[in-house]
């Protein structure tokens, strides 16, 4: 009897500890173990030292563990489609809007915008410097069988950077055209020792020391680069987390971080929050 008893007393301690842990109070879930989330981005939040900012605040804030993949667009697409990636932070609009048509998505929302700028040698022996669209410079650096530093990996950058040689009547090929099948970053460090021209997103372009490129071609629609964050559907996924995650980067307390991200080491933002409210 004694035995039954104390078995009796330590199931009802159980259930009054667990009654404790469903708390619906809506305090805070820090410190609670939600699992893994896999974080599928682009190799410019990496490279730009944003996801040092926002992936520790949002597992201090929601308990939730978080490995980072940091990738093209084109792969992380195809990461999420697998299954292999609980949530995407990507910037490649068509692919993107592909990717949600074909089912894949659960949801896909703004959150950020940078831009796209068009660097090379401070000679600049295209003389594309103010040119008034990218398409132009592309043309003239063609013309002048200047070296051109591609990313070639399917990425949102690389997407962008074919988008602009078409919209320039141009197929690049030949020598002058090195393809790296890196990140922006070495990307941007490869044009930089060849002294070549490439397209990079601001952000990156600004946070890769000791570049030896110039800022020559900015501004203008076409330039634009929007990033968008995509819960995946499909089993296995992380629902919880990545639904969470899409939530918090939009919040107003998460915008204004991104918004002032970089203000302090280079005097203007790296990325413009693009969250409503």
């Amino acid at each position: 009897m004694r035995r039954a008893a104390a078995i009796l007393l330590a199931l009802l301690a159980a259930l009054a500890v667990g009654a404790c842990g469903d708390d619906d109070s809506g305090e805070s879930d820090a410190g609670s173990d939600k699992g893994q989330m896999v974080l599928a981005t682009t190799t410019s939040t990496q490279d730009s030292g944003l996801l040092d900012e926002l992936v520790p605040a949002f597992e201090e804030e929601s308990g939730c563990s978080v490995k980072s993949v940091a990738v093209g667009s084109g792969e992380a697409l195809e990461l999420g489609e697998k299954g292999n990636a609980d949530v995407l932070l990507v910037h490649s609009p068509e692919a993107e809007q592909e990717y949600m048509d074909g089912g894949h998505g659960v949801s896909r929302k703004a959150g950020m915008h940078n831009d796209f700028i068009v660097v090379g040698p401070a000679d600049d022996p295209a003389g594309i410097k103010g040119v008034d669209s990218a398409a132009e410079a592309f043309t003239r650096i063609a013309k002048a069988e200047a070296p051109f530093a591609s990313r070639a990996d399917e990425s949102g950058t690389n997407t962008k950077e074919l988008s602009l040689w078409e919209a320039a009547g141009i197929e690049p090929k030949g020598s002058s055209y090195i393809e790296t099948g890196q990140g922006m970053g070495e990307t941007l460090t490869i044009a930089g020792q060849k002294q070549a021209y490439t397209l990079s997103d601001r952000g990156t372009f600004l946070a890769t020391d000791n570049l030896d490129l110039d800022l020559l071609v900015e501004g203008g629609k076409d330039l634009l680069n929007p990033y968008h964050v995509i819960v995946v559907k499909g089993e296995g996924v992380n629902r919880a987390c990545a639904q969470e995650f899409s939530d918090w980067i939009i919040s107003p307390k998460t915008q204004r971080a991104i918004g002032r991200f970089g203000v302090a080491e280079y005097g203007e933002p790296l990325f413009v929050a693009d969250a409503e409210g």
